[in-house]
């Protein structure tokens, strides 16, 4: 009798990275968020940051629809969700998660970077 166990993939880190990007990286695991490989289309993701409340319609490959900003976003606006950034120019793609900053854009503008994440939950 065969015993499969489920279990999450975690990062492994990379050799060719400096310890802080790995770090940060582990830490963005540890913080917890929402990749979007693992949501459905029309799944709501709700994004508290230190400025705002964010709500977003999870199209499927990650396309959206954003709005919480008075300026960029103040209803519903189609974008691209690129992931979460740690405040420079590093990336981590399709991601959403505590302690970063969500980009997002569209091709009307540059991209959005957000506050800080302080809450991320998919329902």
């Amino acid at each position: 009798m065969a015993t499969t166990c489920e279990y999450p993939q975690f990062f492994q880190p990379h050799a060719n990275l400096s310890d802080a990007v790995n770090g940060n990286i582990v830490q963005s695991e540890i913080e917890g968020g929402v990749h979007l490989r693992d949501l459905s289309p029309g799944t709501v993701i709700e994004v508290r940051t230190q400025n705002r409340d964010y709500t977003i319609l999870y199209k499927g490959w990650d396309q959206a629809e954003i709005s919480g900003h008075p300026v960029f976003c103040p209803e519903p606006v189609p974008v691209t969700i690129h992931g979460s950034t740690w405040g420079g120019s590093m990336l981590k793609t399709r991601y959403i998660g505590r302690g970063m900053r969500l980009e997002f854009g569209n091709a009307k503008s540059d991209p959005i970077r957000t506050s800080v994440i302080l809450e991320v939950r998919s329902r």
